[in-house]
């Protein structure tokens, strides 16, 4: 039987909250073609996402929204069986399909879902619901990736339990389903491996984060206008900001009175974070001259005031703060002439790890550099935003496996 073609199910939040499938006349088409039950479960999904949309983040939606169309893809087209009559094995069977997907419903970018064509959204063939992701600044080659090597990462894996777990909850707080067999299931999912490898954060070594640095320095000296990428790479990872806390999104706009100082001279910067978190980070004093230097290329008085409106990270064009991808590409021509000058002067082996860097490794690096400087776990936990220390110590505490490998060094062959 030929493999069916995938069908992009659920636009954006802000067109979801106000869907009309007059506007969507391909998946309008889709759903009335299959079975009575399809209607019902895209409208569950519906309510999922809207609910998720109003109350987690915008990264949140976005992967919750994906876990939940490629469930109810496999669902509407490979199953054939509603919800309410899956079991623990079909949960299984469905990681099995997203272990292995078919080659058609992998794609090799991210594409839209939809395109607009004559007042209508229609689908876009080449969008795909798995992505197989190529080494990031992968050299240009002649050959083709092979999409038969698709094979999800354990973050993946976990990703798509997450998803469905968390819809089929939902599903059961608004009694539609009574059971979750997706929560049962997972345990059992013969894909995951127990991890007991050596964690280590995805950080910059103090050489690198000195090449980023001094490019970024460098380029600001040489033309103003690169102000705005000193400042947003020493807030990253000074204050061990996520990107999106930097962004502008649909409700929050970071801005300069979020700076504040109490009344011992302490300088804070108010951030709205992960879980729709309001929390105070802590900003040293060697990050006060980057802050008078960008506030200066602006325009704008020495240091913030109070009830000053001004956007954080102003856009390039236009009015407003900048949005994560924005700001994601003034880091990455950061990190691309950094590396191009640490592979030139230190050769490929130490700059390599530079060619890998997202803007999530500045948060790392500095987080990791002040465990190394000896300061209090539950300080840095606080800045960081974490839930318990014990997410901290997790993610960033390594002093038990460099001990180990110092003294695994010892060891002869003979």
């Amino acid at each position: 039987m030929a493999t069916p073609k995938p069908v992009a199910l659920y636009s954006a939040y802000s067109d979801l909250k106000n869907f009309d499938f007059r506007d969507y006349p391909d998946l309008n088409e889709f759903l009335e073609s299959g079975e009575s039950w399809w209607m019902s479960h895209w409208r569950w999904g519906q309510e999922f996402l809207s609910y998720t949309g109003r109350n987690k983040s915008e990264h949140t939606f976005t992967r919750f929204r994906n876990e939940t169309e490629r469930f109810l893809l496999w669902v509407f087209l490979f199953k054939g069986t509603p919800m309410e009559r899956l079991r623990k094995a079909d949960i299984l069977e469905y990681a099995d399909f997203c272990w292995q997907p078919p080659v058609s419903w992998i794609c090799l970018a991210n594409h839209e879902k939809f395109l607009f064509n004559n007042g209508r959204y229609v689908q876009n063939p080449s969008w795909a619901p798995f992505k197989l992701k190529l080494p990031k600044n992968s050299e240009s080659s002649d050959s083709k990736p092979d999409k038969k090597k698709y094979k999800p990462s354990q973050e993946t894996l976990a990703s798509i339990f997450t998803g469905i777990i968390a819809f089929y909850k939902y599903l059961m707080n608004e009694e539609h389903l009574y059971g979750n067999p997706a929560q049962i299931a997972k345990p059992d999912c013969r894909h995951f491996i127990k991890d007991a490898q050596v964690k280590e954060a995805r950080r910059l070594t103090e050489v690198q984060w000195q090449y980023v640095f001094d490019v970024a320095l460098a380029m600001a000296d040489e033309d103003p206008i690169y102000e705005r990428s000193l400042f947003i790479i020493c807030a990253l990872k000074t204050l061990f900001l996520r990107i999106s806390e930097l962004s502008e999104r649909p409700q929050w706009t970071p801005i300069m009175s979020h700076f504040w100082q109490d009344s011992d001279g302490n300088w804070w910067l108010k951030i709205f974070g992960k879980g729709r978190k309001l929390r105070d980070t802590t900003v040293p004093d060697s990050f006060i001259p980057f802050l008078k230097r960008y506030r200066a290329y602006r325009g704008l008085s020495p240091l913030p005031a109070s009830r000053e409106n001004h956007p954080l990270v102003e856009k390039i064009r236009g009015q407003g703060g900048m949005t994560s991808r924005q700001l994601t590409r003034v880091v990455q021509q950061v990190f691309d002439r950094a590396y191009n000058e640490m592979r030139q002067a230190e050769g490929d082996d130490s700059a390599h790890k530079l060619k890998e860097a997202s803007t999530h490794w500045l948060r790392h690096t500095g987080a990791s550099m002040e465990i190394e400087r000896g300061r209090s776990l539950k300080d840095l936990s606080e800045d960081l935003g974490h839930s318990s220390m014990a997410t901290t110590d997790t993610v960033y505490v390594h002093t038990e496996s460099k001990v180990r490998a110092k003294s695994g060094k010892q060891r002869g062959v003979k």
